[in-house]
């Protein structure tokens, strides 16, 4: 980047009062190191988006706006809409009030905010894309660590590729601003379509930080609901295996039968049989309702899609 080049801090936000402050003040800090270096404009800024918080949040960011309102926005949520729309909101949004690239981190910053200077040098190579890559999950308790461990492998084995241990810290450029602008899906997976898409791309490596103050919005559901919103929008593998299952159940099913009627007409050893055909009830009738569970997410998807509904409404802007 040079001195002429715009540059924007992506920062989504739900029930983080407490932080924006100091969060501002140290992102503002960045801000004013780079320009001093010359790799950014003093119209560079940071965007906030409030995901529908109700606690002080959109008070905290209207502070921080009237205080630097050359260098810090933000828009407001109706409600909460979640993290990868409130990323979605914020980059569209520095998009729509201009900047030559951005980059996206957690309002906790527990992402190394003092590692966006090498992202923006890696720009200026010509990458069009930085991925922000965790050394290790050593900040992570083990259920957290063990379900994101299992995430990315499941992805991989499904055909989609993700860049392992990525978060949402990342490097965009307006070229890919503006193909994301392109992308009308009301579910759309951010971690996966910054890696579909193409473009000239790297990794950046970092340490997790602790977090300072309150504790992570992210728990289990909800990363829960990431992965299969990642599954089911990038991969038709699982419904492809239920093809696969159905067969070899069909084949079983077959065996089984063929067995029934030589144990009764030719061997004569046919008992009641109650415990087996239990068995086989249950199994058959399990994986019966865990692939009707299958489609039933695509189908959700699909549903989803086709009403064409908002993403996020936005109450209010600040710019």
């Amino acid at each position: 980047m040079s001195q002429d080049t715009r540059f924007a801090i992506v920062v989504p936000c739900f029930n983080e009062a407490d932080l924006i402050e100091s969060t501002s003040k140290r992102l503002l800090e960045v801000l004013k190191d780079l320009e001093q270096k010359r790799l950014i404009n003093d119209s560079s800024y940071i965007y906030f988006v409030d995901d529908g918080s109700d606690d002080e949040t959109w008070y905290e960011i209207a502070k921080a706006v009237a205080k630097h309102p050359n260098n810090i926005k933000g828009c407001r949520f109706t409600t909460n809409c979640g993290n990868q729309k409130a990323l979605l909101a914020g980059m569209l949004q520095a998009r729509k009030v201009g900047c030559d690239a951005l980059i996206t981190i957690d309002a906790d910053l527990q992402q190394d905010e003092n590692k966006i200077e090498e992202f923006i040098k890696k720009y200026d190579e010509g990458y069009k894309i930085v991925f922000g890559i965790r050394n290790d999950r050593k900040t992570d308790d083990f259920i957290k660590k063990t379900t994101a461990l299992a995430f990315y492998k499941l992805m991989e084995k499904l055909g989609v590729k993700i860049p392992k241990n990525h978060s949402d810290f990342r490097l965009v450029s307006k070229e890919v601003l503006d193909v994301l602008e392109s992308y009308k899906e009301t579910d759309l997976f951010l971690r996966g379509f910054f890696y579909k898409i193409g473009f000239r791309r790297t990794n950046i490596y970092f340490d997790v930080k602790p977090r300072k103050i309150g504790k992570s919005k992210f728990n289990l559901v909800s990363l829960t609901s990431l992965a299969v919103n990642g599954i089911t929008s990038f991969s038709i593998v699982p419904l492809k295996l239920i093809c696969v299952l159905g067969f070899i159940c069909m084949v079983l099913g077959f065996i089984f039968g063929l067995w029934a009627l030589i144990s009764k007409f030719i061997l004569h050893t046919s008992t009641d049989g109650w415990a087996e055909a239990t068995i086989l009830t249950c199994f058959f009738g399990g994986i019966q309702i865990f692939c009707i569970g299958i489609v039933g997410e695509y189908l959700g998807q699909i549903y989803r899609e086709v009403k064409h509904r908002p993403r996020y409404l936005i109450e209010q802007e600040l710019d």
